[in-house]
Parts: structure tokens; C-alpha cells; sequence
């Protein structure tokens, strides 16, 4: 399932969709969801997020088990260095490893301030590198500490993410190649709003891969698309989201429709984020689709 996966992304179109659990004690609701839409056959897989803005959610291994069952597509399972040390990082992996989860998002994490929950800490041993070199030990078959590992995993498969936007693209040039010199076999940006920003992008990731000649240079670029259909959404991710550039074109167009109704502002942003996806593959068809669980705005996207 996962060699297969890797074989899309390197070699074809590749789409994953985004799932976020919620402040539940069941994921069940959000499986039902896309059964009843039925896109699961629309996409090569799903990812799950842990615990975004340190905000209290279902747990993303469990999750991702339950919906790579339900839909027999592979999952690939977000990990922060936020909420765990060492050894529970590395128990998790070993442990979801048998019930065939088997690719992990490695990110750093929000920061612990965010949390809903009281006085809440941070525990940040590392960086996401530390994440991405814990999977480099275990497919060596030997733990962070070197220590030989009883039954040796089977093959795990390492994804970081990246900022789509900088007023100077060299740090993520820079940024991008420690993630793939220490093994991540595909870079998840943030969302582009523009066709220009992805090819900005993509020249940074084969400048940052250009470095390599073994395997790592086999590491590929998904561009993350986020469907804007409010004018508030387009607001605070211009505003308050660092790393991401949203263009004063789509703000203009959702504050014009915005003041005709409603309905207008729906029909304009999902119009422009309908051109950008179709426009992203032909450039570069290798697109992560992240809807803050808006599956319905996910089938229309894929049916177009």
C-alpha cells in the first residue's frame, strides 16, 4: 500500500486529503462523512493531524488506523515534537507500525500557548529533524540510541512540511534540503493561493534536491491547497498566518461578493479555488487538499 503510494507521488498524479479529528471520543462521525460523499476513491490517500494548534483532539495514530480500514488507502499520520519526548515518540511509530501505519507527517508543533487546555507545556526535545532521523534508525532496524530493535519494522516513510512564502525564499531553500537530507521522501507546503508561488516553490525544492544523488534525490515537492470560500478566511490567513501569501486578488474578489450575499462569496471563492487546483496540476500534479474537514468542498474540487 505505501510502496505503492510512494510510486504515485514520485511517478504520477498524487492528491491526499486532509483529516482532522476532532474533540470527540469517536472519529467514526468524519469516516461516515466521506463514506457518504464517497471521494475516498477520488484520492491515492488521507492524512490525519495531531492536535493542531495544541488544541485537544481525538488521537492521529488511532485515527489514521480506523480510516486506512475503512477506506484500505494509506494514511499518513502527523507526529509534533510538541506533546511527547523521546521514547513516547518512538514508541508511537514502533507501535502503529504493526497495525501497518507506516508514513508519517513529521512537524515540529504549535506552540503549547495556543492549548485549550490549563497551563499547558511544551515538551520540544528537537525539532521535526529529530522526528525524521527516528525514522532513519528504525528502517536500519536500531533505535535513536542504537540499540538493535527485537523484530526490525517494516519500511517507514518520513513527509515534512514547508512554508509556501518568504520575503526570502532562500531560508526555505535552505530549510527544505536539511529535510531531505535527513530523509523525507516528500515536502507538504503550506497552501498557495497562486500559480506563481507554486513555481517559485518548486525552483527552491529542485535547487534544494539538485544537492543529492543517492535516493534523496527521489524526494518530492505537494503543494497544499486550501479552499477559501469566505472572505474572513481569506482575511486572517493574509493577516495572521506566517509562511502563507494570500493575493490582494482574491480578498478584492471575496469583499465585493461578500457585499452581494453570501451565497455570491461561496460561489466566487470556490471559482478561484476550483481555477487554482486545476491550474496546480498542470504545473505540478502533486497537491495535498486541506478543507478543515469541508468534505463536501473536497468532492466538488475533485469532480471538477
Amino acid at each position: 500500500m505505501f510502496d505503492a503510494l510512494l510510486d504515485k507521488l514520485r511517478n504520477d498524479t498524487y492528491i491526499t486529503l486532509e483529516t482532522t479529528p476532532g474533540h470527540s471520543a469517536t472519529f467514526q462521525p468524519i469516516i461516515d462523512k466521506i463514506a457518504a460523499l464517497d471521494i475516498a476513491r477520488k484520492v491515492d490517500g488521507f492524512t490525519t493531524t495531531d492536535n493542531p494548534l495544541a488544541k485537544l483532539k481525538y488521537n492521529a495514530i488511532l485515527a489514521a488506523i480506523k480510516l486506512q480500514n475503512a477506506f484500505n488507502k494509506p494514511v499518513i499520520t502527523t507526529m509534533s515534537m510538541r506533546d511527547k519526548n523521546l521514547i513516547g515518540l518512538q514508541s508511537d511509530i514502533l507501535g502503529a507500525n504493526e497495525f501497518d501505519i507506516r508514513s508519517f507527517l513529521m512537524v515540529t508543533g504549535d506552540p503549547a500557548k495556543m492549548s485549550d487546555q490549563p497551563n499547558v507545556k511544551g515538551v520540544f526535545e528537537a525539532d521535526s529533524t529529530m522526528l525524521l532521523n527516528i525514522v532513519k534508525y528504525f528502517n536500519a532496524g536500531i533505535d535513536y540510541a542504537g540499540k538493535q530493535i527485537g523484530n526490525p519494522p517494516k519500511p517507514i516513510y518520513p513527509f515534512a512540511v514547508t512554508n509556501a512564502f518568504s520575503k526570502n525564499f532562500k531560508h526555505i531553500t535552505k530549510k527544505m534540503h536539511k529535510k531531505i537530507e535527513n530523509g523525507a521522501v516528500g515536502i507538504i507546503s503550506q497552501p498557495v493561493f497562486d500559480v506563481a508561488n507554486a513555481k517559485i516553490l518548486m525552483e527552491c525544492f529542485e535547487e534544494a534536491r539538485s544537492a543529492f544523488s543517492d535516493e534523496r534525490s527521489q524526494s518530492q515537492l505537494i503543494l497544499g491547497l486550501f479552499p477559501i470560500t469566505k472572505l474572513k478566511t481569506a482575511q486572517f490567513l493574509s493577516s495572521h498566518v506566517p509562511g502563507i501569501h494570500v493575493p490582494s486578488e482574491w480578498v478584492d474578489n471575496l469583499f465585493e461578493a461578500n457585499k452581494r450575499s453570501e451565497e455570491e462569496e461561496k460561489k466566487v471563492g470556490f471559482e478561484m479555488s476550483q481555477k487554482l487546483f486545476k491550474d496546480l496540476l498542470k504545473v505540478h500534479p502533486k497537491v495535498h487538499i486541506m478543507t478543515a474537514n469541508r468534505f463536501d468542498i473536497a468532492k466538488e474540487l475533485l469532480n471538477s
